[in-house]
């Protein structure tokens, strides 16, 4: 049974005449190895792929809004993630009731409706009793895990930047992915990360090729690893090295949802990254 899922989610739904994007999938056992990986198409697919990997309290980490409440604007946790970590240049997309992205919400009902659980605080995730998911954004993790070294800004690996030349971009993207992969590979973590554990992630450190949907390809995989990595992560260090954006009862916070639900994200974090006391 896996102890931690991860799901880089398509946030679109797709419609009749085009396929949803899509989602990058992993599995990691307690000691951080890759027991299984792919992807899939669609909340559906996604929701299947989930139940089939499910121990007694696995945690399941998602890259996509699953709580939104807002009619409009932007969540308090994604202006959070600005707030906290937009040193590093890393800025959460804006979700409200009116969003078109809305596979989040549509896969937390479908996992809610088997009986996994969501949590949206530490001692909740750690008291669990069954399966239960949250919430998590890839670009936090790796700038808020000082070991990994992104001391001054997110890895480019994912966006071309557009101040650069198409082709040129192209060049500094994969030189970009292939260095996270290395750091990931190669930095000693706690929880670990064992990518060579299966064969697709293994793959993750070929060299990478300047092919669009190629990359794209690659990159949901590795995100889906990441956000694994993110539950293992909570899960060892809860509150020390993480926080829970839009769960601080002293800072505005968005309205629960009619299961009582708090729209959060949560990152791992530097002291640096936390917001001052007192």
């Amino acid at each position: 049974m896996s102890a931690y899922l991860g799901v880089d989610l398509a946030w679109g739904l797709g419609t009749e005449r085009r396929a949803p994007n899509e989602t990058g999938l992993a599995t990691l056992d307690e000691g951080g190895r890759v027991l299984d990986a792919g992807w899939a198409r669609g909340v559906d697919d996604v929701t299947t792929w989930i139940t089939e990997h499910l121990g007694p309290r696995t945690l399941i980490g998602v890259d996509a809004s699953l709580v939104v409440t807002n009619p409009t604007g932007i969540r308090e946790a994604e202006r959070q993630v600005g707030q906290r970590y937009g040193r590093w240049k890393v800025a959460a997309n804006p979700t409200n009731l009116a969003s078109a992205a809305s596979a989040g919400a549509r896969l937390l009902e479908r996992l809610t409706a088997l009986g996994i659980g969501y949590v949206s605080d530490t001692p909740s995730m750690h008291d669990r009793s069954g399966p239960a998911v949250f919430e998590c954004y890839p670009y936090t993790t790796l700038v808020g895990v000082e070991e990994l070294g992104y001391d001054v800004e997110r890895p480019r690996y994912k966006r071309l930047d557009t101040a650069l030349p198409a082709p040129e971009a192209r060049v500094r993207r994969a030189v970009a992915f292939d260095e996270l992969v290395r750091r990931l590979r190669e930095t000693p973590l706690d929880p670990p990360l064992v990518l060579d554990a299966h064969p697709l992630t293994a793959a993750l450190a070929d060299p990478s090729v300047l092919h669009g949907p190629t990359h794209k390809h690659r990159e949901d995989l590795l995100d889906g690893v990441l956000c694994a990595w993110t539950a293992a992560f909570w899960d060892r260090h809860g509150d020390q090295r993480v926080q829970v954006l839009g769960g601080d009862p002293d800072l505005p916070s968005d309205p629960l949802d009619e299961a009582g639900r708090k729209p959060v994200v949560v990152t791992p974090a530097r002291g640096s990254q936390r917001r001052p006391r007192g």
